[in-house]
């Protein structure tokens, strides 16, 4: 009876510091791009946004755009109970973009419930195409601050340190790719520079579906993975367990 006592309560110890250590990683609003995001060009990207929340829904987010390399686009798509606000700021230094000098930037996008929001449980996905990306930056810094209906307010805005642990809150990262052979980027959409609402949708859709099967098939992994360590963990416990018990007897 000890014996399947402490088996219990080595499995439990192992499934609790699992969840502890696999929580975290899906709770933080990312970012990530529908196919690329290669410098220079347009590209669409997801702001994905989990609801960390048991009892409240998440009814409003704010993403700032990096103010150390200006876009001068940036255009959301609609989501169904959701109103969506670009803010744009004037520039202390004028970009070039096509051959034209740019004097603003956006600055801001400021996305609203009009419904449920995003509920216990659930995740949005908040997709916008964004550019021209910058030829000169590995990456791009958005930082985010997510509010809920009880009055919480989850601020993910610190920034990864070089040579440091991941922050408790930190802000979405993109990740920019090469530019491709032509010096441009069309985000899918070869037409033009900037994707039409119709290419963007049908984008939108097909990325959608090959990101959905690609979480999958990593959550999967991740998951049997799991089991796989506690149902070791509970074998190695049961034989050390075993073997005392029969040196006593």
């Amino acid at each position: 009876m000890k014996v399947s006592a402490r088996i219990a309560a080595a499995g439990t110890l192992a499934a609790t510091a699992v969840l502890a250590l696999s929580v975290p990683a899906f709770a933080h609003v990312t970012v990530q791009p529908e196919g690329e995001a290669a410098k220079g060009g347009y590209a669409v990207v997801d702001f994905r946004v989990p609801n960390e929340s048991d009892t409240a829904s998440t009814v409003k987010l704010e993403v700032s755009f990096p103010t150390d390399h200006p876009l001068a686009s940036a255009m959301p798509e609609p989501i169904a109970g959701w109103t969506a606000k670009v803010t744009k700021a004037k520039l202390d230094e004028p970009i070039e973009l096509h051959g034209q000098k740019i004097n603003e930037a956006v600055s801001k996008i400021t996305w609203t419930a009009t419904g449920k929001g995003v509920e216990p449980g659930f995740f949005q996905k908040f997709p916008v195409s964004m550019g021209a990306l910058p030829e000169d930056a590995e990456e791009l810094v958005f930082k985010a601050v997510q509010t809920y209906d009880d009055g919480e307010v989850a601020r993910w805005i610190e920034v990864q340190q070089d040579g440091q642990e991941e922050p408790e809150k930190p802000a979405p990262v993109l990740a920019l790719s090469a530019a491709s052979e032509d010096g441009h980027s069309h985000g899918g959409s070869e037409a033009s520079e900037e994707p039409s609402d119709e290419a963007s949708a049908d984008s939108h859709s097909t990325a959608s579906t090959d990101e959905a099967a690609a979480d999958s098939s990593d959550t999967t992994a991740r998951v049997l993975g799991v089991v796989g360590i506690v149902v070791g963990a509970i074998g190695v416990a049961y034989g050390v367990l075993a073997g005392r018990r029969r040196t006593n007897a």
